[in-house]
């Protein structure tokens, strides 16, 4: 069983910046890509990043240039970092994993909070 594990969330001021952590139990090579999912009380999960095993990355419109996804391969470790965070970002933030097997079910790990407030 895939796990999946997120660190690094809290609470920050407007304008400031965190960093993600999702190190994942086996090579991430093996998925076909891994993002970063958030859900806001009251709304729907949402994707905000993804990375595809060849590199390709995607951004939700609202965190275009202030998000940006990485990974460290060695590390089996994908990364998140926020910056000029807002109020509207504040949720629980998903680690996703897409298995290469069509149809199988995606990995998720336990979440972590992002609260941005002043």
């Amino acid at each position: 069983q895939v796990q999946l594990v997120e660190s690094g969330g809290g609470l920050v001021q407007p304008g400031g910046s965190l960093r993600l952590s999702c190190v994942a139990s086996e090579n991430i090579f093996s998925f076909f890509g891994m993002g970063w999912y958030r859900q806001a009380p009251g709304k729907q999960r949402e994707l905000v990043a993804e990375m595809h095993t060849g590199g390709n990355t995607y951004y939700a419109d609202s965190v275009k240039g202030r998000f940006t996804i990485s990974r460290d391969n060695a590390e089996n470790t994908v990364y998140l970092q926020m910056n000029s965070l807002k109020p509207d970002d504040t949720a629980v933030y998903y680690c996703n994993a897409e298995p290469r097997k069509v149809g199988a079910p995606a990995y998720w790990g336990q979440g972590t909070q992002v609260t941005v407030s002043s």
